[in-house]
């Protein structure tokens, strides 16, 4: 057994002896209170029970109650077993496209929907590696590598694309944050690191394939999930409450599509190519994150190592609801033995002298 917060052990202990000692005190000067007011054994014949026993189970109780909580409160845990954990040497960046094209649904429910919800599953599949995030449009939003992959599975939550500032998909400066999140972090440079850039365009305005090789040069993989093809898809029309209200149209009047050039899936291809990773592409109606997720696993099993760790259940409930129990006695524990009244029986009622010699009428008494 061990304790998961142990410095509440030894702050239970004090406490716990701090009220012995204030009971143990208020007991003495009872006892100097009956000798101050006479002779002790004088005095205590006029009590009509002996409080000091009761008195003293009751602090028992008390002092007992008060350990105890102060136990479950350093969380005692016994051992289940034991279980292999992948060693924290892989730091992973998301880099998630938020495009208002991301909306497309040709990958059910959403394309970004989808995305999000994969993403939450490399993370729980990864167990042990450390994740950062980077969100972008136009301009890019991060989340600083932790091995809280909850936070980061969060953090890409509650983002929508009508949330990012500025429309677009500026690939290469969302690629620039990664590089700079992996580059600040002091531990990284031990770690193997990796980019996942899951997107559905091109970039038009920087060069992100110059960014890739950069990336490569620091000893940092890019794979690439391309979601959007070649296909032209209808782009819903999201009102501000996240529902969509009908399909996008054009000044003309035509819907507005979305599709992915030659050009730039070439573009993809080349900043997968350039960094040493792979390049997904989404097919039947999936977005291909799976895939990615797959052979990041085998690299942790097979390639980083895994470690052995032991598995802890908390058992705090059980000294918690002893104390409970304890106080609940205490509380009905009094300081004298409940009295018990009898009521007296009245005596018969004495017979009356009647009549002119004064003889006893006893009618009543013999039911005449």
């Amino acid at each position: 057994m061990r304790f998961a917060a142990f410095l509440w052990l030894p702050v239970g202990v004090g406490v716990a002896a701090l009220l012995t000692f204030v009971l143990v005190f208020e007991g003495y000067r009872q006892r100097r209170s009956v000798q101050r007011f006479g002779e002790p054994a004088r005095v205590r014949s006029l009590f009509t029970s002996e409080p000091a026993t009761r008195r003293g189970a009751k602090g028992v109780l008390s002092v007992l109650a008060v350990l105890l909580a102060f136990v479950a409160a350093a969380r005692p845990q016994f051992g289940e077993g034991e279980r292999l954990v992948p060693r924290t040497n892989l730091d992973v960046v998301v880099v998630l496209d938020f495009s208002k094209s991301m909306y497309a649904e040709d990958v059910q429910p959403s394309r970004i929907f989808r995305a999000k919800l994969e993403v939450e599953r490399l993370v729980k599949a990864l167990r042990g590696a450390r994740f950062g995030a980077v969100a972008f449009a136009g301009e890019a939003i991060s989340f600083p590598l932790t091995p809280d992959g909850a936070a980061i599975a969060q953090f890409l939550r509650q983002l929508q694309p009508m949330d990012m500032p500025v429309g677009g998909t500026a690939i290469a400066r969302a690629l620039v944050h990664a590089r700079d999140m992996l580059a600040r972090d002091p531990l990284s440079s031990k770690h193997e690191r990796v980019v996942v850039l899951v997107t559905d365009g091109e970039d038009l305005e920087g060069n992100p394939v110059d960014v890739a090789r950069g990336l490569a040069e620091q000893k940092t993989t890019v794979h690439v999930v391309q979601i959007g093809s070649r296909t032209p898809e209808r782009l819903p029309d999201i009102g501000p409450d996240g529902r969509a209200r009908g399909w996008r149209v054009g000044a003309d009047g035509r819907p507005m599509t979305t599709q992915l050039s030659a050009e730039g899936e070439a573009q993809l291809e080349q900043i997968a190519t350039v960094s040493g990773g792979t390049i997904v592409r989404a097919e039947r109606g999936t977005t291909g994150i799976d895939r990615v997720t797959t052979a990041l696993r085998e690299k942790m099993v097979h390639e980083l190592g895994e470690r052995v760790e032991s598995v802890y259940a908390d058992v705090f409930h059980y000294p918690l609801g002893l104390a409970i129990a304890l106080l609940v006695a205490e509380a009905f524990v009094g300081e004298a033995r409940r009295r018990q009244f009898v009521r007296k029986v009245p005596p018969p009622p004495k017979p009356r002298l009647l009549g002119r010699f004064g003889k006893l009428r006893n009618e009543e008494a013999h039911g005449r």
